[in-house]
C-alpha cells in the first residue's frame, strides 16, 4: 500500500473537518436575519469546540467496532447533514443542538480518528505527518474562509449552510477511500542526524496512562497551549479594534493573518520536533507565547507590534496542537493512540470554554492575558521537566548500576 495515498485521503477529510473554524463569519448574518444576540450566536462555535474534544473519548471504540473507513464516511454524512438540516433551524436551540453539538461530535470523530490512523503509517516521522494533517485541518479553514465568505453573501447564510454541507459531506466521504487503518509496526529509531528521539517502553492502555503523573501534566500543558490560542483567535478582531485603535476592516485582517501563521505553526513547528525534540519545541512555544500576550497587555500597541503578537501566538498555537499527538504516541505508545490522545486532548474542549470565563469573571483582555501569562509560565516549567512514563526512575537505577561496577571490581 502507497503510503502517501493514505497522506492525501488524510489531507482531504482533514480539510473538510477544518472548514468549520469559519464559524465567525455566520455570526453577524445569522443575528441579522433573526434578531438574535451577536454573542448568543457565537456561542454555538463554543459548543461544537467542546462537541469536538468530547467525540475523541468515544472514536477510537467505534474504530473499533465499525472500522476505520466505515467511521470516517459516517461522520462525514452526519457532519454534513447537520449543515445542511441547520440551513432550516429559527431558534437558537436548534442552531446549538445542530450546528453545535452534531457538527462537533461528528467533526471530532473523524479528526482524532484520522490524524491518529496517520501518524501509524509513519511512525519514524511523527511531527511532520502530524504537521501534514493538522496543517490541512487549518488549510481548510483558510480556503473556506473565502467560500463561505462568497456563499453568504450571494445566496445568506441559511443558504450558505447547505451549500458548505454538501462540500463538506463529499471531501470527507471521498477522501475515506483512500484511507487504509495502520497495523501498528515497532518504532522506528531516530535519525542519525537527530536528536534521540523517545520511544514508549510499552503501549499503554487508557487507564495504564492515567495511573502516570506524565498524563496530567501533558494535559496541564495541553490546556494552557488550546486556551491561550482559542481565546485569542475568538477576539482578535476585538483587540485591533478596541487595544490597537485600528478600524474594523484592518483589524478584521488579522483573522486571515491568524488562519496563515496557524497552518504554518503546524507545519514547520511538526517538522522541526523530529529534528530538535518535541518537548523543546513546546517549551519554546510556550515562552513565546507568554512573551506576546504579555505584550498585548502592557505595551502601547501599534499596527507593528498588534500584529507581530497576533502573529506569534497562532503560529505557537498551530505548532503545540500539531506536536502533541506526536507527544502522546512518544510517551504511551501507538496501539492506543487514538484513545490516550482523545483523553488528553479534552485540554482543547476545556480551553475553548476556559479563555470566555476567565475573561468574563475578570472583565477583560488585560487580567486575562496576565493570567494566560503564568500559566504559560507553569506549563513550560513542566515542559521542561517532564519525562516519559518511567525514563527518570530507569535512568536513577543506570547510573546506580554504574556508580557500582567500580567498586564491585575493587573488591
Amino acid at each position: 500500500m502507497n503510503r502517501w495515498l493514505i497522506v492525501l485521503g488524510t489531507i482531504i477529510v482533514q480539510m473538510g473537518l477544518g472548514t468549520i473554524y469559519t464559524w465567525s463569519l455566520f455570526n453577524q448574518p445569522l443575528s441579522d436575519r433573526f434578531g438574535w444576540d451577536v454573542s448568543s450566536v457565537a456561542i454555538t462555535f463554543s459548543i461544537t469546540s467542546f462537541a469536538l474534544a468530547f467525540a475523541t473519548l468515544f472514536a477510537g471504540r467505534l474504530q473499533e467496532r465499525w472500522g476505520l473507513q466505515r467511521l470516517i464516511r459516517v461522520a462525514g454524512v452526519v457532519l454534513g447533514l447537520g449543515l445542511i438540516l441547520s440551513s432550516q433551524v429559527s431558534s437558537l436551540t436548534l442552531l446549538y443542538i445542530l450546528a453545535g453539538f452534531v457538527v462537533g461530535f461528528a467533526d471530532g470523530t473523524a479528526y482524532i480518528t484520522s490524524l491518529s490512523n496517520l501518524i501509524k503509517w509513519f511512525p519514524e516521522r511523527k511531527g511532520l505527518i502530524s504537521g501534514i494533517s493538522v496543517g490541512a485541518f487549518g488549510t481548510g479553514s483558510l480556503l473556506f474562509k473565502y467560500v463561505n465568505s462568497a456563499l453568504i453573501g450571494a445566496v445568506g447564510p441559511a443558504q450558505a449552510f447547505m451549500y458548505w454541507g454538501i462540500i463538506v459531506l463529499v471531501l470527507v466521504v471521498a477522501g475515506s477511500f483512500l484511507i487504509r487503518e495502520a497495523v501498528v509496526r515497532e518504532q522506528a529509531p531516530a535519525s542519525k542526524n537527530g536528536p534521540k528521539q523517545v520511544v514508549a517502553r510499552q503501549d499503554y492502555t487508557v487507564k495504564e496512562m492515567l495511573r502516570t503523573k506524565e498524563a496530567y501534566m501533558l494535559f496541564v500543558i495541553f490546556f494552557t497551549a488550546c486556551m491561550s490560542g482559542l481565546y485569542l483567535i475568538g477576539i482578535v478582531k476585538d483587540i485591533g479594534v478596541q487595544l490597537a485603535g485600528l478600524d474594523v476592516a484592518t483589524a478584521a485582517n488579522a483573522v486571515a493573518m491568524v488562519a496563515i501563521f496557524n497552518t504554518a505553526g503546524r507545519i514547520i513547528l511538526g517538522a522541526l520536533s523530529d529534528k530538535v525534540g518535541r518537548m523543546k519545541v513546546i517549551a519554546g512555544a510556550l515562552l513565546v507565547t507568554a512573551v506576546a500576550v504579555m505584550t498585548l497587555s502592557l505595551v502601547p500597541l501599534t499596527f507593528g507590534i498588534f500584529f507581530a503578537c497576533v502573529a506569534a501566538v497562532a503560529f505557537c498555537f498551530g505548532g503545540n496542537i500539531t506536536v502533541f499527538p506526536a507527544i502522546v504516541a512518544d510517551y504511551f505508545g501507538l496501539k492506543n493512540q487514538s484513545k490516550n490522545y482523545g483523553v488528553i486532548y479534552q485540554g482543547f474542549g476545556f480551553g475553548a470554554l476556559a479563555g470566555s470565563f476567565i475573561s468574563a469573571l475578570l472583565g477583560g483582555f488585560h487580567l486575562t492575558f496576565i493570567v494566560i501569562a503564568v500559566l504559560c509560565a507553569v506549563s513550560l516549567l513542566l515542559a521542561l521537566i517532564i519525562t516519559p512514563p518511567g525514563q527518570g526512575r530507569r535512568e536513577r537505577q543506570r547510573e546506580k548500576q554504574m556508580n557500582l561496577k567500580p567498586s564491585s571490581r575493587a573488591s
